[in-house]
């Protein structure tokens, strides 16, 4: 088990922390899940309320507990919310794998808050995990998740077409991936 005695690990940078998901974070995850530059890219349709976010919230954390995902609440310098990062899934016998996924509120893009979480969540993944490759699929018009995973050292390793089912119909997805041996 990944879990500290039941409980999410909270993990700490230089400027910000992850830390396991709250409901008292239901508001700032509601605005982040739900803002019009943020739901394209989330490949799910927009929260309609805060207690849809609290109900995600428990949904996320009760997933953690059976070890089917791993996600953190980011909380910047003033302990605000700025958007959410994790494991979306992970495989260890057999594959010894895991998928990243992350959001982050517009308020914080271009200033390296989501490369220093990810860079926290991949240390973890593997060097606690045990993982040896993770995985990342981005829209192929998402031009700045393309950016962040390629200044993490992620190599693309190709199209996935009509991938994913979304709100809008299928989706290609571009795969990319980073292997423990090329991390740092």
């Amino acid at each position: 088990m990944y879990l500290c005695n039941g409980a999410i690990p909270t993990l700490t940078g230089r400027r910000l922390e992850l830390r396991t998901m709250k409901n008292e974070d239901a508001a700032a995850l509601f605005r982040i899940w739900s803002h019009p530059e943020v739901v394209p890219w989330l490949g799910a349709p927009p929260l309609s309320s805060v207690t849809e976010t609290e109900q995600l919230i428990a949904l996320l954390s009760k997933m953690a507990l059976e070890e089917e995902n791993l996600r953190w609440s980011i909380v910047g310098p003033g302990g605000e919310v700025m958007g959410s990062c994790g494991y979306n899934s992970w495989q260890l016998p057999g594959a010894y794998r895991g998928e990243i996924g992350c959001d982050l509120s517009p308020d914080f893009w271009g200033q390296g808050y989501m490369k220093e979480a990810l860079e926290l969540v991949l240390e973890y993944g593997f060097t606690t995990m045990g993982l040896n490759r993770v995985e990342a699929y981005c829209y192929p018009d998402n031009v700045r998740a393309h950016q962040l995973v390629d200044t993490l050292g992620f190599q693309r390793e190709g199209l996935l077409r009509q991938y994913r089912h979304t709100p809008s119909g299928f989706q290609d997805v571009d795969l990319f991936a980073l292997l423990r041996q090329e991390w740092r």
